[in-house]
């Protein structure tokens, strides 16, 4: 008979499970089980930081960031929560080197652990450095950085707007620059320039510039100096994008003269320090001043010099003039030999005329030449009824008489006649002498002694008075 030992036969699988009302560990649910690694692990590890690359970065539209860290020969899931992930200094990236701070825990729900990160970081400025460098090479592929978009700055801007903070050394060293340099209106935006959302306000600075009245003619976007993460706000993209994008020409002054930004290759100028964007800004009014008077003095000399080498020209020229008589003896002479030559000339002339004329003579047509005289003879027979009728003896055929005085001068007015006294009556066959009335005593007066007016009555013609 063969002998078997009961234990042996209970190790055996059987077909149903069996359970030893003594067993002191009864099986586990799924659930039990993974719950209870969720505590041990996370009782383990309640605070991990874990170094390693981005792998497979994607923003939920929840919110919520799940990504891998990994390295040569492992990898780990990880996962950011939609509250932590708002707080992330920059924009996550796969190939990014970093460290993700938080707490390991197990999803049931695949059986697999992962890694619940409450604050995720560059590894180290180096990291930071590649990660600038990659974001440089794309805005510049996109064309933000091209020199061919930079604009020159105003001469003398009216109004100059600055995007800092309103408490530090920057606004006060950028207002003392400017007030020594040229005093101008300043428009402050204050921003944070470095923290958490330092990024989203430049840019709505950067914007909102060109929106305010009165609008900036040059805009200053200005920060101390600082390490790279405190710099970080002025390499963020959309502080790029909004400074290449700016309708008022721009210039950076972020950090010292060692610190390069993004924001440097965007705008139009960059300055090293931001006092030194406050020289680029405006001139200084005392040069302006000094440069004004200097070329006021230079216009008055220019002017003495042009007006005396004139009249130095002017007398020179006068001096190689030649004499008046000179000048006017060849057109005298000139005139003497025309007016020599020219009686010769008529004579001449004349003398082809007349030969000219005896040639042609021959062959005028008689009865043009009759028909010429007679109504040449027309017109001066018109001519002469013209005169007849306009002759003054004329009017006297039909009746009218030409009073004249004794000199012989013809009267129109009666007060002429009456002065006159004696006066001759020429009618159209004779003359006769007449008195005015009134005027004997007055002609006895004026006449010589051997004179006397005619008595009336007295016939004949022998003069206008006869002897006693």
């Amino acid at each position: 008979m063969n002998l078997t030992d009961p234990a042996s036969d209970n190790d055996r699988p059987g077909l149903l499970a069996k359970v030893s009302p003594s067993d002191n560990s009864p099986p586990l649910t799924v659930t039990e089980l993974s719950g209870a690694l969720k505590r041990t692990v996370e009782a383990a590890f309640g605070f991990v930081r874990v170094r390693g690359e981005i792998s497979g970065w994607k923003r939920h539209a929840s919110g919520h960031c799940y990504f891998t860290l990994k390295d040569e020969s492992a990898c780990i899931d990880a996962v950011i929560w939609r509250g932590q992930s708002s707080g992330i200094a920059f924009q996550p990236q796969d190939g990014l080197d970093v460290i993700g701070t938080g707490k390991l825990t197990t999803y049931a729900g695949r059986s697999k652990y992962q890694i619940i990160v409450d604050r995720l970081e560059l590894a180290g400025e180096g990291a930071l450095m590649a990660l600038l460098e990659q974001r440089k090479r794309a805005l510049a592929a996109e064309g933000l950085f091209d020199p061919a978009r930079k604009r020159p700055l105003p001469f003398l801007p009216q109004v100059i707007g600055i995007v800092t903070s309103p408490t530090g050394a920057v606004i006060r060293d950028i207002l003392h620059r400017l007030d020594d340099r040229c005093p101008t209106h300043v428009v402050l935006w204050p921003v944070p320039v470095q923290g958490e959302g330092a990024a989203t306000k430049i840019a709505s600075a950067i914007r909102g510039m060109a929106a305010i009245e009165p609008r900036p003619d040059v805009l200053i976007v200005a920060r101390g100096g600082g390490a790279i993460e405190d710099l970080w706000a002025f390499n963020e993209e959309e502080v790029v994008r909004a400074a290449a994008e700016c309708p008022i020409p721009l210039i950076s002054a972020v950090g010292h003269e060692t610190d390069t930004t993004l924001i440097d290759f965007a705008s139009d100028r960059r300055a090293p320090t931001p006092t030194a964007a406050a020289e680029m800004a405006v001139p200084v009014r005392a040069e302006l001043a000094s440069a004004i008077a200097d070329l006021g003095q230079r216009s008055r000399a220019c002017l003495v010099r042009a007006a005396k080498r004139a009249g130095e020209r002017l007398e020179l020229t006068t001096n190689r003039w030649p004499e008046a008589a000179g000048l006017l003896a060849p057109a005298g002479q000139r005139l003497d030999d025309v007016g020599d030559r020219l009686p010769r000339a008529l004579a001449a002339r004349a003398a082809h005329a007349r030969a000219d004329l005896s040639a042609v003579a021959p062959r005028l047509r008689h009865e043009l030449i009759s028909q010429r005289i007679e109504q040449a003879s027309e017109r001066l027979a018109s001519l002469w009824r013209l005169a007849g009728l306009a002759h003054p003896e004329r009017p006297l055929q039909r009746g009218f008489v030409r009073v004249t005085d004794r000199e012989g001068q013809t009267l129109v007015h009666a007060a002429a006649a009456r002065s006159a006294g004696l006066l001759s009556l020429r009618f159209a066959d004779g003359t006769v002498e007449a008195i005015v009335e009134g005027s004997v005593a007055r002609l006895e007066r004026a006449a010589p002694r051997s004179y006397r007016p005619r008595k009336p009555g007295t016939t004949g013609q022998p003069g206008l008075f006869d002897e006693d």
